[in-house]
C-alpha cells in the first residue's frame, strides 16, 4: 500500500492510537479525516495537529452513520483508504452486572457493527479511486481474550473474522487486519500494564507492514501469542490474564 497522498478516514481519532495514527500518517503528506463523539477531544486534536479534518458522530448509532458517509462521499469523494479503529470497552463481571446486556449491545454496535455498516456505505466511493482499502483494527484478544472484557474480546474475534471474509470476496480493494498489542493509550484510564508499548512504536510498526502490503500485520508481541494461542491454548489464556 502506498502510504503518501491518499484521503484517508480514520473512526475513533481523537486519542490514542486513532491520533498517533493521524499524526504519522499526516508526516507522510496524506489528507486525514477522523470522527470522534466528543467535540472537545477533536477540537483538543485539531489543535494539535491544524491539518486534520474532523466530525462529530456517535458511530454507534445507524443514523449518525450514515449522515456520516453520505458527508464523506460528497465532500471527500477522493477518500481512498478507510480505517476502522474505533472501539470502546466495558469492563464488567457479565453474571453480576445489571447492565450487562445493555453494555454488550453499545460495544456490539460500536467495534462490530459501525466497522461492517461503515465498510458498505463507502465501499462505492473507495473502489472509484487508486490505491484503495480497507483496515480494520483489532486485538490480539481476538486470538485469546482477557477474562476481564467478556464482549470486547468477542467484537475483535468477529471482526478478525469479517475481516478475512471481506478479503476474499472484495479482490478490488486492499483489505488489512492490524492486531494490535497492549498499548499505552487513555484506553486504561491511566493504569496500562507493564507491558504496554508506546502508540508511536505500535503505530510505526503498523506503516511498516502496510508498506509491505501485509494483510494480517500483528504488532510486538501479539506475534507471540499468534502462535501461543494455536500451540497452547490453556497457556495462551492463563498468560495473557496474568498479565498487570
Amino acid at each position: 500500500m502506498n502510504l503518501h497522498n491518499n484521503t484517508i478516514f480514520i473512526t475513533g481519532g481523537s486519542s490514542g492510537l486513532g491520533l498517533e495514527m493521524a499524526k504519522q500518517l499526516i508526516a507522510l503528506n496524506n489528507t486525514v479525516l477522523i470522527c470522534g463523539r466528543n467535540p472537545e477531544k477533536l477540537s483538543a486534536a485539531k489543535k494539535q495537529l491544524p491539518e486534520l479534518i474532523t466530525y462529530c458522530c456517535d458511530l454507534s448509532k445507524d443514523t449518525e452513520r450514515i449522515q456520516l458517509s453520505a458527508w464523506i462521499r460528497e465532500t471527500y469523494p477522493s477518500l481512498n483508504i478507510l480505517v476502522n479503529n474505533a472501539a470502546i470497552v466495558h469492563r464488567n463481571d457479565f453474571g453480576k452486572d445489571p447492565d450487562a446486556y445493555e453494555k454488550a449491545v453499545t460495544e456490539i454496535m460500536t467495534n462490530l457493527l459501525a466497522p461492517v455498516h461503515l465498510s458498505k456505505l463507502l465501499l462505492p466511493v473507495l473502489q472509484q479511486n487508486n490505491n484503495a482499502g480497507i483496515i480494520n483494527i483489532t486485538s490480539g484478544l481476538a486470538y485469546t481474550p482477557r477474562v476481564q472484557y467478556p464482549v470486547y474480546n468477542a467484537t475483535k474475534a468477529a471482526l478478525h473474522s469479517f475481516t478475512q471474509v471481506v478479503r476474499a470476496q472484495v479482490s478490488s480493494l486492499q483489505i488489512t487486519e492490524v492486531l494490535f498489542p497492549v498499548v499505552d493509550t487513555p484506553w486504561h484510564l491511566g493504569n496500562p500494564p507493564k507491558i504496554a508499548i508506546s502508540p508511536a512504536k505500535a503505530v510505526k510498526e503498523m506503516l511498516a507492514g502496510l508498506s509491505r502490503n501485509k494483510k494480517e500485520i500483528r504488532v510486538g508481541a501479539v506475534k507471540l501469542l499468534y502462535y501461543l494461542g494455536r500451540l497452547a491454548p490453556g497457556f495462551a489464556f492463563k498468560k495473557i490474564n496474568s498479565l498487570h
